[in-house]
């Protein structure tokens, strides 16, 4: 059963649309980054935005309750709550607490949605984790 009522054609345009904009948010907070006294908040909110916009384009495809289901799925269901996690934790760094620390929430958040995304393409995280098991031993 299709969630949405748009055709293929305008779902893609909205995915491209949307993954689009994530990634110029994203490209536009790594510019503030240099930005005096307050670039390090800026990159935080805008490439935690770009992020939320790049994982939402996907609503495009799928429809937003295959969506949800999917990110929710026991396969995923931890890496979906560690990247929802870092988003929050990234802006509530950057709007309430130590702009140094929401750059760690970025990099907290950039590993987490590798993770996440990994975990849609078959055996891509156990290939992962015996890779680093082999560099680590």
């Amino acid at each position: 059963m299709e969630a949405s009522s748009l055709s293929w054609g305008t779902r893609i345009k909205g995915f491209i649309a949307c993954f689009a904009l994530g990634i110029l948010c994203s490209v536009l907070g790594t510019l503030l980054l240099w930005v005096p006294r307050k670039g390090l908040g800026l990159f935080a909110v805008f490439y935690t935005l770009g992020n939320i916009m790049s994982i939402g384009s996907t609503v495009f495809l799928m429809g937003p309750l295959k969506q949800l289901k999917r990110m929710f799925e026991p396969t995923r269901l931890i890496a979906t709550i560690l990247v929802l996690l870092c988003f929050a934790l990234t802006l509530c760094s950057a709007f309430l607490w130590n702009k140094g620390l929401a750059l760690i929430f970025c990099i907290l958040q950039s590993l987490a949605l590798t993770w996440y995304s990994l975990s849609y393409i078959p055996y891509a995280r156990d290939a992962v984790k015996k890779c680093f098991a082999v560099c680590l031993a």
